[in-house]
């Protein structure tokens, strides 16, 4: 098994650019199922959940073309004329939750789908009873058993859906659904991520009627057909996010290029608030930093709010920070397992529920640590750059889901680091 080692104490300095967003691709990608014409898109981040929905969509019949993608230009060429099976089976679901939004756009464009329910996840519970609850008004049948959905409908209709809670995924399912529904859908109290927006773009772009994404209102009228397209997926924010605490924490001076600003924005005013130096124009970030990080609270909330994706991340940050901070963690209620792990190189951090104590001004120690999720293994690569000594993350399987080459991004920036195959 893998792992990533990294020896501390270099100033990250320097150029990277930031990859396409792993969360817009996912539904982006799941959206060509909705049009028999050949879809095209551009910056693809080669990632190991893109290659599990890349499987799980040509296991459905679809054509892909993978040559330019795999030569890392991130073009990728899709076309579902037909699908072959209207299945997704659990051991692509269980892998990966995004895996479900097939839901969607097989009944809408098909009449029906037999996908798998994600089971548990180990941040926290991540239900789907939103998902099934706005294809029902839409018209759907729905029938569970065996660990699977089933779904049904001759054609779905428009409807009015409001989500108890503002779902990204029901959002994102229940969006591609209407596309092609008889009517008018309105959907409330939505998601408002710029993956979101993204998704909406680009069924837009293939002559969809979506309206308001990016709000807490969207209205989805319905069309007949949806056509091909060529569109590009927007660059990651978490990853943006994680190079900006990278080269506030080692005290660099790190420009960020592609990276799109007014997407972070509580991330970045609380980072402003900590004595984090940013600059911003159309072409990236550049962040800078020259006396003392200084502490500052955090509480995770959807967006426009602070990310639960760059929590653990900031908890790196404000375990070197001047003083104490509370961070509290509303999405989800297990995102604190990266804690333990810092302890061990010395942070000092106290768990209390779903808050967390973090008490600053300490130095780090390189020790092996064990990464428990996507971005808790980023984190503690962060905290291994700052640390005296020699760092080894094990369980970088997680790592590879959401971040492309970041260890050779990091390199090209100064850090000593390296990937060790097991």
């Amino acid at each position: 098994m893998d792992k990533i080692v990294v020896q501390g104490g270099k100033r990250l300095t320097g150029e990277v650019t930031v990859s396409g967003s792993k969360n817009a691709a996912l539904p982006v990608l799941i959206s060509s199922l909705l049009t028999p014409e050949p879809c095209r898109y551009q910056r693809v981040p080669n990632l190991a959940d893109i290659h599990t929905i890349l499987k799980l969509l040509d296991g459905l019949g679809v054509k892909i073309d993978k040559d330019e993608w795999s030569r890392n230009n991130g073009d990728l060429k899709l076309q579902t004329e037909t699908v072959t099976k209207f299945e997704a089976p659990y051991d692509l679901v269980k892998t990966m939750r995004a895996s479900f939004l097939v839901l969607g756009p097989l009944v809408a464009r098909f009449g029906q789908a037999r996908v798998s329910t994600p089971g548990g996840c180990a941040i926290g519970a991540r239900p789907i009873n939103l998902h099934l609850k706005g294809l029902e008004a839409m018209g759907a049948t729905i029938e569970q058993s065996h660990g699977y959905v089933e779904a049904k409908a001759t054609r779905l209709r428009g409807a009015r859906v409001y989500l108890d809670l503002p779902s990204v995924g029901a959002t994102e399912n229940l969006i591609m659904a209407a596309t092609l529904a008889e009517g008018t859908t309105l959907i409330e109290n939505a998601a408002k991520e710029p993956e979101i927006e993204d998704l909406a773009n680009a069924l837009n772009e293939m002559g969809g009627k979506v309206r308001g994404a990016g709000t807490d209102i969207v209205q989805i009228d319905g069309v007949d057909a949806l056509h091909g397209l060529s569109h590009q997926i927007i660059p990651d924010r978490i990853e943006t996010g994680s190079f900006v605490i990278a080269g506030a924490i080692t005290g660099g001076d790190v420009w960020i290029k592609g990276a799109r600003p007014e997407h972070l924005d509580a991330f970045l005013i609380k980072l402003k608030e900590a004595g984090v130096l940013l600059k911003f124009d159309a072409g990236g970030i550049r962040v800078q930093r020259n006396g003392k990080i200084k502490s500052v609270d955090i509480t995770t909330l959807p967006y426009p709010g602070f990310p639960t994706d760059l929590q653990a991340q900031m908890m790196v940050l404000m375990s070197v920070a001047d003083g104490v901070s509370v961070m509290t963690e509303t999405i989800f209620e297990n995102r604190f397992m990266h804690a333990l792990e810092l302890d061990r190189m010395g942070a000092q951090i106290q768990l209390e529920g779903n808050r967390a104590v973090v008490r600053g001004a300490r130095e780090l120690s390189g020790a092996p640590v064990m990464a428990t999720d996507l971005r808790a293994s980023v984190s503690l690569i962060i905290a291994g750059l700052v640390a005296n000594g020699t760092t080894e993350v094990s369980r970088v399987y997680h790592l590879d889901r959401g971040y492309e080459h970041i260890e050779t991004k990091l390199s090209e920036l100064g850090a000593r680091i390296e990937r060790i195959k097991g």
